[in-house]
């Protein structure tokens, strides 16, 4: 790309926010509990893992996360022994994994993939993705479908929830360098980010084509942007310290009141999620 040449903006909508979890029929109970319309998953070739979906009406969903058995080697697992049930994990959504990738990485983002994955529905329906992984735990994966998606992301009535929920509006990602985030931010998406000056605690960054807000936020914020707990600057650097940089808190909209403000987060498993 030329000097001066404006950066193509990639298209990565929200796929889908990952939720470890210990026992999976327990929480498919409580996120029924909470209003959430659950539908289960199926197992991946190949892991230990199974899962179940809370699928939204904005295309994105919740991947509620279990194992039948240790895998050491897994960093999720490694996050939900060490640190308790939680949000470990986003994935964004390429138009092709593997040109995404060769364009982040002309970027000077050192993506790693495409790499293959899959899952078994319960109905014994085999699906296909590819995933590429990024350097640094403040981005998101990108998770891309081989077998059409709506076979991986199911539509219709799968998506009305009685709590009126209708998608994932915003998204904030504890980080330890804020300048150094936003730069690998504008390589992923294909150009800068909108967002604070360097010396500032938080950033917003709009995904193009989406929706959904990313709040990019370090230790030294007085209050938590995007409707994360309000719990101040040593939360966060409690989260940093143990949990390390990634998702830290969302927030939900809805097409219906109902549900509460701030959804009970034994119920939840652990996502500090509110609407």
């Amino acid at each position: 790309m030329s000097a001066g040449t404006p950066a193509q903006v990639l298209a990565l909508p929200l796929d889908h926010v990952v939720i470890a979890v210990n026992d999976l029929d327990a929480t498919i109970a409580d996120y029924r509990t909470l209003g959430f319309n659950v539908l289960r998953g199926g197992d991946h070739p190949g892991r230990p893992t199974h899962n179940a979906l809370v699928v939204f009406a904005d295309g994105s969903y919740f991947e509620l996360i279990a194992w039948r058995e240790p895998a050491p080697a897994d960093r999720w697992w490694q996050l939900l022994q060490q640190h308790g049930e939680g949000i470990v994990d986003f994935a964004l959504l390429p138009p092709g994994t593997a040109t995404t990738v060769a364009a982040a990485q002309a970027r000077g983002l050192a993506l790693s993939g495409p790499h293959d994955g899959g899952r078994v529905r319960p109905d014994g329906e085999q699906l296909r993705w590819q995933t590429a992984r990024p350097p640094s735990h403040d981005l998101p994966f990108l998770c891309g479908d081989i077998t059409p998606r709506a076979l991986r992301v199911p539509e219709g009535e799968a998506r009305v929830h009685p709590n009126g929920a209708t998608g994932v509006a915003s998204l904030s990602i504890a980080v330890h360098d804020l300048p150094a985030s936003l730069g690998r931010y504008r390589a992923l998406l294909g150009e800068p980010p909108q967002g604070a000056p360097a010396s500032h605690a938080s950033a917003a960054v709009d995904l193009p084509h989406s929706d959904v807000q990313i709040g990019l936020v370090r230790a030294g914020a007085s209050t938590l942007v995007l409707g994360a707990p309000r719990s101040g600057e040593g939360a966060l650097a409690r989260h940093l310290a143990t949990r390390g940089e990634g998702p830290y808190a969302l927030v939900l909209a809805r097409g219906a009141e109902g549900a509460a403000p701030v959804l009970d987060p034994a119920l939840a498993h652990g996502a500090p999620i509110r609407f």
